[in-house]
């Protein structure tokens, strides 16, 4: 029950009045220049009204009739009720008897009892700007959407005053959008706590592993709502479950008996403490409930008093902090407004003292009610409201600003129920948390219920490329590990994304993107670069694949680097010339390609290459076309922009045979030893310091 949930004491606001602030509020929405709207010609004493207006209307008490004494002076709608039921059993024709019934049915939260009484008055023509109006909110709250449009409908028609007209024309259009707001289906587990009781349990605030809400479960009963007083307790919290060992209730600083508290809400740093309370069963107590605020010194929290920025005319409840802590924001029903409550924030200022209170605008606040808000680590405001496009009654909503776009999102059928939906808070962002709700199949009017989002895209992965760095032997091809290997990681346009310096161990590890080329490169001196290509194209997992709330995916690539050694050999493979020729084909330029990487890399080498023929042919021609060969191969490196002073061609012919195929064996070797012989290398000649 929404109104209980605010101490079982909240009174809706009468008019539907704009805000009064030229400033920019935390989701840099610019509020608009303030404006009221005229109250309707024809006020009833059915309609919502504020503390405000509830004394304005004192003087006309003498002339209130006794049936409706409870319900006008004292708001004691439990009583009203059995007030007007004894009416009603001797004149069951009187149709403002069941508005009155059916209204306060509503005020105390339930609406599905008061149907039938709006139906009778409806049905006995009592003439109300409102009774159409809350007869199709009712409806709405059993999820009968379509009678509820077919009622709002009608009464377009045939409705005179702007206000109502246009309060039911918004109802429509949130009607209209219940189909889209039904799609935002998550994967979310509910369970209710095992603290709820029979009674009302509501507003949870988790700190510190402690899980603080309100319940009414003194014994004192609060005669106007027929419910007992509410307190402030705390269980501890693990894994989302409540250690009923350790509930407690806050002490007699916090509680005042026969007195209502209610939502509470800690700093960040956690010496600050806010809480709401008041609303005794006096006359004055409809109106006095307020924010109170204790902090604490030396481990001790101080006497809790009432906040400047408490509205004397109005209630003000549901306290939040913002991540910093130097901003609250809390729901009031005070003049000015947009609705009925609406949410406000309020500042600390340079003398430590809370202040600036401003209207948070009308992307957020309606002609409805809007309360029970908190703000997420990321920024975003999540907030419970009946005037946005929802299910029924209260809905979860959430608020965020992109790029000065204020866009407000129904937490869909997953959270939202026809019901109360309200005070939502996370434990774990935004993975995990609680909210109070008086859905269908709780244990008492109204229920903490534990939530975790298992949805897909609030899962997150990342991409690691993981490797160990070695060194080859130039002897036997074996590897060791190679530490303090500079490694680089280049994207394709050959920007270095990142650098290490691999370990002792050799290990290094970069976090990489998916869908990705990259270029990976091992330096260190006394060593050729290694470079070698590695890409996550193809190798990143759906999101709807991701099975834990933070997922990695390693790639593994190890970098191995040669050593150089001076006039040691290095054969180019693959490096191949037409019959007698010397120039380089194709296939041959790619291998050369390397080479001119290579050398690019190694910036301090200077090199010999040399081209090897086999034994056929005539010596004297092997000797020259060998040497035709090594110096095609330099000035095609040289036209890749590498210095001819690095390179020197030379030719060895048939002088450097590898594998015994002399001109006496000739026809005894086979072709691929033949080939064996014909073969490019280069060695390092020099290694400048």
């Amino acid at each position: 029950m929404k109104r209980i949930q605010y101490f079982l004491f909240i009174l809706i606001s009468m008019g539907i009045l704009a805000c009064s602030s030229s400033k920019t509020n935390f989701l840099g929405v610019q509020e608009p220049p303030k404006k009221s709207t005229a109250a309707p010609s024809n006020p009833t004493l059915g309609r919502t009204q504020n503390a405000a207006q509830i004394a304005a209307a004192k003087d006309q008490e003498d002339k209130t009739p006794k049936v409706l004494k409870s319900y006008i002076e004292d708001q004691n709608y439990a009583l009203a009720i059995k007030d007007i039921e004894k009416e009603l059993a001797s004149n069951p024709d009187a149709a403002d008897l069941y508005y009155f019934a059916g209204e306060s049915y509503r005020k105390l939260g339930r609406p599905k009892e008061a149907l039938p009484y709006y139906e009778k008055a409806i049905s006995g023509d009592y003439d109300n700007e409102e009774l159409s109006i809350n007869y199709a909110l009712a409806l709405k709250s059993t999820e009968e959407y379509d009678k509820a449009k077919a009622v709002l409908q009608a009464y377009v028609q045939a409705s005179s005053i702007e206000i109502y007209k246009e309060r039911a024309q918004q109802e429509l259009a949130n009607l209209a959008k219940l189909d889209s707001i039904s799609l935002n289906v998550r994967n979310v587990d509910l369970k209710g706590l095992n603290v709820n009781s029979e009674n009302a349990e509501y507003s949870p605030y988790f700190y510190n592993n402690e899980l603080y809400f309100a319940s009414a479960r003194e014994s004192s009963l609060f005669e106007r709502y027929d419910q007992p007083y509410s307190d402030i307790y705390k269980v501890s919290i693990a894994k989302l479950e409540a250690q009923a060992n350790s509930l407690s209730k806050l002490p007699t600083t916090i509680n005042s008996a026969e007195v209502n508290e209610g939502s509470i809400a800690f700093s960040p740093h956690g010496n600050t403490m806010i809480f709401a309370k008041g609303n005794p069963n006096d006359k004055k107590g409809r109106r006095s409930v307020d924010l109170f605020i204790s902090t604490k010194k030396n481990g001790k929290w101080s006497n809790a008093v009432s906040m400047p920025i408490n509205n004397a005319n109005a209630w003000d409840s549901s306290p939040t902090f913002n991540q910093s802590g130097q901003t609250i924001y809390f729901a009031s029903d005070r003049p000015g407004g947009f609705g009925g409550s609406d949410i406000y924030r309020a500042t600390l200022n340079a003398r430590g003292r809370w202040a600036d209170v401003t209207n948070m605008g009308e992307d957020i606040n309606t002609a409805g009610d809007e309360m029970f808000p908190y703000v997420a680590p990321d920024n975003k405001l999540y907030f419970a409201s009946d005037g946005h496009a929802g299910f029924g009654m209260l809905d979860l909503f959430s608020a965020e600003n992109k790029s000065g776009v204020v866009t407000i999102s129904n937490l869909g059928p997953s959270f939202n129920s026809p019901a109360d939906d309200f005070g939502l808070i996370y434990s774990d962002y935004p993975f995990e948390g609680f909210f109070s709700s008086n859905r269908e199949g709780g244990v008492g009017s109204d229920d903490i219920y534990s939530f975790v989002d298992n949805s897909s895209d609030l899962k997150s992965i990342t991409y690691a490329l993981r490797g160990t760095t070695y060194q080859r032997n130039p002897e036997d091809s074996t590897q060791a590990i190679l530490g303090d290997v500079r490694v680089k990681l280049l994207d394709v346009n050959g920007e270095v994304v990142d650098d290490v310096l691999s370990s002792r161990a050799g290990t290094y590890s970069f976090p990489v993107e998916s869908e990705r080329e990259y270029t990976l490169i091992g330096e260190r001196n006394g060593f050729f670069t290694a470079r070698k290509i590695f890409t996550t194209m193809g190798e990143g997992i759906p999101q709807e694949e991701l099975v834990e709330r933070v997922n990695e995916k390693v790639f593994n690539e190890d970098v191995t680097l040669d050593p150089i050694v001076l006039d040691a050999s290095i054969v180019l493979d693959n490096i191949y010339y037409d019959l007698s020729s010397a120039e380089i084909r194709s296939d041959a330029a790619l291998e050369l390609d390397k080479l001119v990487q290579l050398l690019v890399d190694n910036p301090e080498i200077k090199i010999e290459l040399s081209s090897h023929t086999d034994a056929r042919a005539d010596d004297d021609f092997n000797q020259v076309l060998s040497q035709r060969r090594a110096q095609s191969a330099v000035d095609y490196i040289v036209s890749k922009g590498i210095s001819a002073n690095r390179m020197v061609a030379k030719g060895y012919g048939e002088s450097q045979l590898i594998n015994g195929c002399t001109n006496e064996r000739i026809e005894q070797c086979s072709e691929e030893e033949h080939q064996q012989n014909r073969r490019t290398e280069f060695k390092v000649i020099e290694i400048e310091d």
